[in-house]
């Protein structure tokens, strides 16, 4: 293809020429037909064939791929394996285009390593980020829809990457979260159980009887619709504080019922606490009643 590409710049350069020619030597010249010729024209269908099945072909395989080890292995496996295998893919579509084009393709190979080499110390810490990703991927610490937190940021997995962990927070804001930095910290998967726990820490009068308090709290616990009889409802003597005793309350529930257990049963106990004559100590400056989300504040 390139000789006739030299052909018709040849001839675009002989009419120039006559055109700046003077009157009388102008010589009247017809410039040939452009016809592409077989082997051409081979090329140019193959070219179409390769654009136009190859990349279909190709998305098609990427997601029958993505799907079946998102079923398999988790959803966020087969995000990153369907990424791994369609670039590659279309970088493999395009050299072989470039080849039917009849472009060489060795120097540009040799381009690209010079050039790979300079992107790879200006993307160091993409890099980082990406081999991250590899050990999230092979460690699987959480899958796309846990909740987890990572310092001082919580929220929903919306979608693990290669550069990056897409979190959506418990007050709907977007968080992209590095992988290298997931890698560096502590990552709390708050939903990786069915079942989580509650505990709830009450501050008792010196004058009341702790055995009533243990059956009450009992009692509020067991009357809680959202509350598990197994493992069973516990209340265990914590300390004795300057002005009250603290007891503490722990109670278990699936990861649905969890957040309506913690925000009603507090106010469950205290009404069993006050009808049965044994109300909190009120204090300046002290809670009566402290919520220990039992690892992580959901």
């Amino acid at each position: 293809m390139l000789p006739r590409l030299q052909q018709i710049a040849d001839t675009a350069q002989a009419l120039a020429d006559t055109a700046t020619a003077p009157l009388t030597d102008t010589v009247v010249a017809v410039a040939p037909a452009v016809v592409p010729t077989p082997d051409e024209a081979g090329s140019l269908v193959q070219v179409a064939l390769i654009l136009g099945l190859g990349i279909p072909l190709l998305a098609w395989i990427t997601l029958w791929v993505r799907s079946v080890v998102s079923r398999r292995v988790g959803p966020h496996r087969g995000v990153i394996t369907g990424k791994l295998l369609f670039y590659p893919g279309l970088v493999f579509l395009v050299a072989l285009v470039m080849r039917e084009m009849g472009f060489s393709l060795t120097p540009m190979l040799g381009a690209a390593g010079v050039v790979g080499i300079a992107l790879g110390f200006a993307s160091q810490t993409s890099v980082s980020n990406i081999v991250a990703g590899f050990f999230l991927v092979g460690e699987r610490p959480f899958v796309v829809g846990d909740m987890i937190e990572v310092g001082t940021t919580a929220g929903r997995v919306l979608s693990v990457g290669m550069l990056s962990v897409k979190l959506r927070t418990w007050d709907n804001r977007f968080i992209r979260v590095p992988n290298e930095s997931l890698m560096r910290s502590e990552v709390t998967n708050l939903t990786r159980f069915p079942i989580r726990r509650v505990d709830l820490v009450v501050r008792v009068s010196y004058d009341a009887d702790l055995e009533r308090v243990h059956d009450i709290l009992l009692d509020a616990a067991r009357a809680h619709p959202s509350s598990l009889m197994e493992p069973e409802p516990r209340v265990y003597f914590v300390s004795f504080g300057e002005t009250a005793v603290h007891v503490k309350l722990t109670v278990w529930s699936t990861q649905e019922e969890r957040r309506e257990l913690k925000h009603s049963l507090p106010a469950l106990m205290k009404r069993k606490l006050d009808e049965a004559g044994l109300p909190m100590p009120r204090l300046p400056g002290v809670m009566p009643l402290a919520i220990d989300a039992g690892g992580g504040g959901v």
